[in-house]
Formats: C-alpha cells, sequence, structure tokens
C-alpha cells in the first residue's frame, strides 16, 4: 500500500476483505485494525458471514465500504446495514449471458436510487455485463480477476491488454446505442 501511495499519490485505492482472504470475520477485523497505511476503500461482500461487522471496523477507520452484492437477497441484506457505503458494487457471477443479465436488473431494481454502482461480472458473461453497464452509464471494471479472455474469445496477454480492449468496446458499444 505505501509504494502505491508514493508511485500514484491521486490515484484511490481500494482492497478486498472477502472471507476467502480470511473466513473468520474476527480475523478480518483484526487484519483491518492491524493496518498501517490505510486504502481509501474496501469491498466487503454482504453474504459473508459477519459483513457488517468487517463494514463498520473499516468505517471507525475512516475507510470507505464498498458493499459487494452478488444476489437479490444479498442486496437486501446489505440495505438492512446501518454502516454507511461509498458505492454498491453488483457483481454477477453467472457465467451464461442471459441469466448475468437477469441478475444485474434485479438487483439494480433492488438497490436504492442515488447510491453509485459498480457493475462487473465474472466469466463469460464479462463482456454482456460491461456492455450494459456502459449502456445505462454505471461504473464498470475489467482486469485478470475477471476474465482471462479478450472479446473475441482470445488469451489476454494482461490487464492493460483487457482494459484497452474494454475501451474499444465501451467506444463501439455506445455508438450503437
Amino acid at each position: 500500500m505505501a509504494a502505491l501511495r508514493r508511485a500514484c499519490p491521486e490515484l484511490p485505492v481500494g482492497v478486498s476483505t472477502g472471507a476467502w482472504i480470511a473466513p473468520d470475520p474476527d480475523e478480518r477485523i483484526a487484519a483491518i485494525e492491524s493496518w498501517g497505511v490505510l486504502p481509501d476503500f474496501a469491498s466487503v461482500n454482504a453474504h459473508e458471514e459477519g459483513a457488517e461487522r468487517v463494514a463498520a471496523a473499516l468505517h471507525a477507520r475512516g475507510i470507505g465500504v464498498e458493499a459487494g452484492l452478488w444476489t437479490p437477497p444479498a442486496v437486501a441484506a446489505y440495505q438492512e446495514w446501518r454502516v454507511p457505503c461509498i458505492r454498491v458494487l453488483l457483481e454477477c457471477m453467472e457465467p451464461e449471458e442471459e441469466r448475468a443479465l437477469g441478475n444485474a436488473h434485479a438487483m439494480l431494481a433492488a438497490v436504492r436510487a442515488g447510491v453509485p454502482v459498480l457493475l462487473h461480472a465474472e466469466g463469460p458473461a464479462v463482456w454482456a455485463i460491461l456492455g450494459e453497464a456502459l449502456r445505462l452509464g454505471l461504473h464498470t471494471r475489467v482486469g485478470l480477476e475477471d476474465t482471462r479472455t479478450m472479446p473475441d474469445g482470445t488469451m489476454a496477454t494482461g490487464n492493460r491488454a483487457l482494459v484497452e480492449a474494454a475501451m474499444t468496446f465501451g467506444l463501439t458499444h455506445r455508438s450503437s446505442v
């Protein structure tokens, strides 16, 4: 984190607090409390055990909370939180494009109006969801965490190639909407 701050002081930096890093919520909270150099924000998956407690620990340290939501029930759980969030991260995990788009629209319909939204997917549905995010004027993202394939199905050579493809895809997609 310190190296990122030195190299890119203007760049907002976010991290994950996913249970895949540390399954025990108390362990995640202890880690957050031990951080010396703080990120600007951290994602908290609402469906994970202890999510609101993890979010509260971030908020107490002055770290922005991004609620990670994968399903409409996760949106409902998040809306019960007492912790303010800077953004919701709607993550469409279904591999089939139509199911991913359906989940995206179901979650969007359930999210409170006025809350900033970042819409993205993982795997085969990445490019369809990216196109939908652009069509709807939402924030989006793409990278090797999300997909290793380019829009034409070939393997990406790295994150830079994916971002460049997304920018081209966005220009093409917006001009056809």
